[in-house]
């Protein structure tokens, strides 16, 4: 059996959050977040931000998981992290925006990462269409999950993110990558979390207040630059087990990924994909 007190020197790199500071920090100035709730342990953020939206709570709570044992992703996909050695947080918001546009929220979402990762820690980073916070070199930093709540008379939708802080390389899959390992250094999850909020809050705003406009705002212009899938050779996984293929020439009005292939162009919606790959020229 290992030795406690060894165990608990190998994980000095991941202390815990301090919630109250998190909760002064970020509510004390702010028009969107109400509470900041950091717990040890749930089986997934989303799940309970989503029964929460469920009995009618107001927008703006926040909920840190130190450690997440059920974890998920996009189409039921998993999301797997050590305790404290990521970011796991849901947020519960209530746009009040054409139903339509509500498919930006996880695009401006991704932004708001990108932008408060490169911030704190100076990590260049890219995003993929719809959901992935990527290192230059394409391995992935962070998954983003918006769910919403059926409920007609008070729309809600929680968004969840997973960025990988401190993990190690032995702890991801192949394709996967951390914020320490891009690095070479501890990253301290606090700031990381304190600007991802205030980014969001802020990209938020204007565009709640804009009716989910995505060009008036300054989002459309912004997640272009971002994002690394667009003018992309791309390969589409559908649903029924079809894939097609083409270039990803833009994101449209309400954030479906427009691609042009042999046979004509297709908008794509993120619940109407399994996967998107991109591939070198001509392959």
């Amino acid at each position: 059996m290992p030795d406690a007190s060894l165990a608990r020197w190998s994980e000095l790199d991941r202390p815990p959050l301090d919630a109250p500071t998190l909760q002064a920090a970020l509510t004390r100035d702010s028009r969107l977040w109400r509470s900041v709730e950091v717990v040890e342990e749930v089986g997934s953020t989303n799940a309970v931000l989503l029964e929460r939206a469920g009995d009618d709570a107001g927008e703006g709570l926040v909920l840190v998981a130190e450690h997440q044992a059920a974890g998920r992703g996009r189409l039921a996909r998993t999301w797997a992290s050590p305790p404290r050695a990521g970011l796991t947080v849901s947020v519960l918001l209530r746009p009040d925006v054409p139903a339509a546009r509500r498919g930006w929220l996880p695009l401006l979402t991704g932004v708001a990462l990108a932008e408060a990762v490169g911030e704190v820690t100076g990590v260049r980073s890219s995003l993929k269409w719809p959901n992935d916070l990527l290192a230059v070199d394409g391995a992935k930093l962070a998954g983003i999950l918006a769910e919403a709540v059926s409920a007609p008379a008070h729309p809600a939708v929680v968004v969840g993110t997973g960025l990988n802080v401190s993990t190690r390389r032995e702890e991801l899959p192949p394709t996967g990558s951390s914020l320490a390992l891009v690095t070479g250094a501890p990253v301290d999850r606090a700031p990381v979390l304190l600007a991802y909020l205030r980014a969001l809050e802020r990209r938020y705003l204007a565009w709640t207040a804009a009716l989910g406009d995505p060009v008036a705002t300054g989002l459309a212009t912004d997640y272009l630059a971002w994002c690394s899938t667009v003018g992309a050779e791309v390969t589409v996984a559908l649903p029924d087990g079809s894939t097609l293929s083409g270039t990803a020439t833009g994101v449209d009005w309400d954030g479906r990924l427009v691609v042009c292939t042999p046979d004509g162009t297709v908008e794509l919606a993120s619940g109407d994909v399994q996967h998107v790959r991109t591939r070198p020229p001509g392959a």
